[in-house]
């Protein structure tokens, strides 16, 4: 290795060689971790509100299928080239280019590290400490709590890939193991089987628009998949610890959601957890499912500001990390609505990464990619992408605005060769 790497072990310029490369199955609990996203059981209460069993089970595969066929193929991309998602960009978007989607990607991965942040202090000083915490007030407890919990997901976030992977070691067994446990007994202690209790109430949404929630739960966190997918030994590898983890990891906290709302009326496992009287377990469990995405977050936050601002990757996580956790309690209460808008821009990022990547794979591979200062047309591509998924309503958003990217893409291909 060289002396460079030896002080820059996240590879945050240049592609990760082979002695930089992590085992199969520190990617698999890595990027399961990643996966473990609290705000996805706001989506699993959705799906249990609106789905019968069967309409919940068919919304969750479908909508899981374009997931990983979008997430996979940035996974098998990341790990080929050994890539971060802000040095793909650089060979798409063109040097300067790449400032709009490391903005994107670090802005809504910085706003979604803050409200996790929130979506643990808040619960935990609520019954802790039997805070009364509203909108227009928060004990200084409360604050005491974020700014803790900030420190240490900005410490592991800091200390970069291999501090990513312990956390997902130790997070990944117990988060599943115990959610799990606390789900089953849940519906135990409940008067109707899984089924018969899903089945309760007016169903009102169809399996597509399901599948669309599914989709979006986790798309934008997804474009950030070779960001972590570069540390596997191959892109096979890179390509099913993607499909597999997101399969498993958001399917599970989509079913946590569902069971909590439908026999504790909450919206994740903590609730159940709280209703079985398991509280200190509960706080273990959400502290590490937060934890575990929260440090992937500000990780992608930092290698995106890292390219535009050309500061080290590790003084960006702590400029992010000091953001998140000032702006916490703000971005929980106001700022939820605008990440989920802010999601749908993304999508368009990663389908012209994906395009320009297999169009030029062999130019990729030898290094031999000629870096624009701005390719426009796929600038365009992401501004008429992302205008057409937060307003055009038919379908699903995320596929719209990438088929909109990837016409403009196109377009630019066939200027450039004539």
């Amino acid at each position: 290795m060289s002396k460079k790497n030896s002080f820059d072990v996240d590879y945050t310029t240049q592609a990760v060689d082979r002695a930089g490369r992590k085992s199969t199955l520190s990617m698999f609990m890595v990027m399961l971790g990643f996966t473990f996203f609290s705000a996805s059981m706001w989506v699993g209460q959705q799906l249990a509100a609106g789905l019968n069993f069967w309409g919940y089970v068919w919304a969750l595969l479908l909508g899981g299928l374009i997931l990983a066929a979008y997430t996979g193929s940035l996974g098998w991309i990341g790990a080929e080239s050994g890539l971060s998602l802000d040095m793909l960009a650089r060979k798409s978007f063109g040097k300067k280019g790449s400032w709009l989607p490391s903005a994107m990607i670090s802005f809504t991965q910085i706003g979604w590290f803050g409200v996790g942040l929130a979506m643990f202090a808040i619960p935990v000083a609520k019954e802790l400490l039997g805070l009364d915490v509203t909108p227009d007030h928060m004990p200084w407890q409360g604050y005491l709590f974020v700014l803790i919990a900030g420190i240490l997901m900005t410490g592991s976030a800091y200390y970069g890939i291999k501090s990513l992977t312990i956390i997902s070691y130790i997070a990944v067994p117990l988060v599943a193991i115990l959610g799990t446990v606390a789900m089953v007994m849940a519906v135990n202690k409940g008067d109707l089987g899984l089924i018969a209790q899903f089945n309760q109430g007016t169903k009102t949404l169809g399996i597509i628009a399901g599948a669309g929630l599914v989709v979006g739960s986790f798309v934008s966190g997804g474009t950030a998949t070779p960001n972590f997918t570069r540390f596997a030994k191959s892109g096979k590898v890179g390509l099913w610890t993607t499909v597999v983890a997101f399969f498993i990891g958001n399917s599970l906290m989509f079913c946590f959601g569902a069971v909590s709302s439908i026999y504790v009326g909450g919206n994740d496992i903590f609730e159940v957890m709280l209703n079985i009287n398991l509280f200190y377990l509960a706080v273990l469990v959400l502290g590490l499912n937060i934890w575990t995405t929260n440090d992937n977050a500000l990780y992608t936050g930092g290698l995106g500001l890292s390219n535009i601002f050309g500061l080290s990757k590790k003084t960006m996580v702590l400029i992010s990390g000091l953001i998140g956790t000032v702006a916490a309690v703000w971005l929980y209460w106001n700022f939820c609505g605008w990440l989920n808008v802010l999601n749908c821009t993304l999508p368009p990022v990663g389908i012209i990464l994906i395009l320009d990547y297999f169009g030029r794979r062999k130019a990729y591979l030898d290094g031999t990619v000629e870096e624009k200062q701005v390719n426009w047309f796929a600038v365009a591509g992401v501004v008429l992408g992302a205008v057409v998924a937060n307003l055009v309503k038919w379908g699903f958003p995320a596929i719209n605005g990438m088929a909109v990217a990837a016409i403009c893409y196109f377009c630019g291909r066939l200027v450039c060769k004539k």
